[in-house]
């Protein structure tokens, strides 16, 4: 890293001593960095032996709460960290039905806390996928073209976000 370059909060960096960790506040002349596996450290702004794996713009004014939320969504996507998603109030206890078209089946029937568990597994299998296109030695073209088809899956799972109790934890796809 060159010494003109600033880091914003949310770049994701790799440390010699300490691993990867991210920025999670500027000061005039050092970075609070949150490393995985040793914490808070204080390192300074002019330290040019680490890996930049993500750089962010710096922002004039970012709040506490847009680097806390940054800082959430970066170790939930690249460290696998798992999270307690929660199944609306309305589905607890409810039955999900699948009823054939064809006379003389049985229906089928699945508790929708079993079936909410499996669709929030989905996800989670997706996300993998997702940080390991980007972290493979694939070009910036293959992993473009492989993101467009996990995105595209995003937006076909929107349908089950009715079954999520927080919007944070819906399924988008693509916008506009």
């Amino acid at each position: 890293m060159s010494n003109s370059t600033t880091l914003g909060v949310g770049s994701r960096v790799r440390h010699p001593a300490y691993g990867e960790g991210v920025i999670i506040k500027l000061y005039k002349a050092a970075y609070d960095v949150m490393f995985m596996s040793q914490g808070m450290k204080s390192v300074g702004r002019e330290f040019s032996g680490w890996d930049i794996i993500e750089a962010i713009e710096p922002d004039e004014v970012v709040s506490f709460n847009e680097a806390e939320e940054a800082l959430i969504r970066i170790l939930r996507t690249y460290n696998g960290i798992e999270e307690t998603t929660q199944l609306g109030d309305k589905w607890i206890d409810g039955i999900l039905i699948l009823q054939p078209g064809e006379d003389g089946l049985a229906n089928k029937e699945m508790p929708i806390d079993t079936f909410f568990h499996k669709i929030v597994m989905v996800r989670d299998r997706i996300r993998v996928m997702e940080q390991r296109i980007n972290a493979s030695k694939l070009t910036d073209e293959e992993k473009v073209n492989l993101q467009q088809y996990i995105t595209r899956i995003y937006g076909s799972l929107t349908s089950f976000n009715a079954l999520f109790r927080r919007k944070e934890d819906h399924f988008s796809g693509s916008k506009g």
